[in-house]
């Protein structure tokens, strides 16, 4: 399977950062047509009253000839995910063996930061981890009745008994399943437990968001779940920073990368009097994984330094890049400045 993306566009308003994901990583990246394959594109709009029910699925009451009813209905991550499910299903014959590559689906959140994203994607975070294989590092647990309209959806029929309890499981291809351990061995290439419920995030599952760096007061997004997402920075002027000067063609190695960190760290440590929480805004050597890429650099790295270490005072990084403050006031001014920064940053402590 392809390589997922899981990534935030963010920069000013109106430079084009959905329109991208839509126009050219999607059919581009993800070889989605979306006007022959809609059901592989989930779109949706984060808010200050989206919340974990719109992203998952919740409880809706019907009234119904006088009656209220409950019926669970899903979120849009449900739905993208139990599609991502079938999508692999429907690559595999009846009998396990693979006969082509799963069509990939994209889950599309746009301005990602209005809502209160710790809260929405709850325990789905850590989901957010994945492998080299595209798979989740971890799975989580759903609850019986997230789990029950994931299977629904992806085609899945019940049958009951007298005391309403299901009993029976069938799943096209696989005619005459009956037990979830037997429907757990059909579809083992799916990844997930069907007896304790346990999910992960497959390798054909995208999940593409933008933000405006403008609107990042409105919900804070912690680090931890920064460091989950890939980042590209889109200027208002299409303007692209200059080729790295560090690295080999740009890739920073193993020791390379150490280097950079614990300098960069110390760099941090020395400026803790402006920095709120300095414990929290250390970086690890798994902020960015292997190979660790200017792109990731300018964009990933810059950005956590610019928006969560030194938003209160830029002073620290004017000082380092040797500029004037006029010089260094937005972000895309920090950006192109990558090979100055990475450049003073390595020769700290030598």
């Amino acid at each position: 399977m392809n390589q997922p993306i899981q990534r935030i566009l963010f920069g000013s308003p109106g430079t084009g950062k959905s329109h991208k994901i839509i126009s050219e990583i999607i059919p581009k990246y993800l070889s989605i047509d979306e006007s022959v394959n809609p059901e592989n594109v989930i779109k949706t709009v984060f808010h200050p009253e989206y919340t974990y029910g719109d992203f998952m699925g919740k409880l809706v009451p019907i009234t119904r000839s006088g009656k209220v009813e409950y019926n669970y209905y899903e979120g849009h991550f449900l739905k993208a995910l139990s599609q991502a499910y079938k999508n692999i299903k429907e690559a595999y014959d009846k009998e396990g063996k693979q006969l082509n590559e799963p069509k990939n689906v994209a889950l599309v959140i746009d301005e990602i930061n209005r809502g209160n994203s710790s809260a929405i994607f709850g325990t789905v975070f850590q989901l957010l981890d994945r492998d080299k294989d595209g798979w989740s590092s971890y799975g989580v647990n759903l609850t019986a009745i997230e789990f029950i309209k994931l299977l629904e959806l992806m085609g899945t029929k019940f049958s009951y008994d007298e005391r309403g309890n299901i009993n029976e499981y069938k799943l096209q291809p696989y005619d005459g399943v009956a037990k979830l351990e037997t429907l757990q061995k059909k579809i083992e290439f799916l990844k997930f437990d069907l007896v304790n419920r346990i999910i992960r995030i497959p390798p054909n599952f995208s999940i593409l968001a933008t933000m405006n760096t403008s609107d990042n007061s409105i919900y804070f997004m912690d680090s931890a779940f920064k460091r989950r997402w890939d980042w590209e920075f889109v200027n208002w002027d299409e303007s692209k920073p200059a080729i790295a000067t560090y690295g080999k063609g740009g890739i920073l190695d193993e020791n390379e990368w150490k280097n950079l960190i614990a300098n960069l760290n110390n760099f941090i440590k020395s400026h803790h009097a402006s920095i709120r929480g300095i414990e929290d805004k250390q970086i690890g050597y798994y902020f960015i994984k292997q190979p660790v890429t200017a792109e990731q650099i300018q964009n990933k790295l810059m950005f956590f330094l610019w928006d969560s270490v030194f938003n209160r005072d830029k002073k620290p990084l004017v000082e380092l890049l040797k500029v004037t403050k006029d010089n260094l006031v937005t972000f895309g001014d920090f950006t192109k400045l990558h090979n100055s920064f990475i450049t003073n940053i390595i020769k700290l402590n030598n």
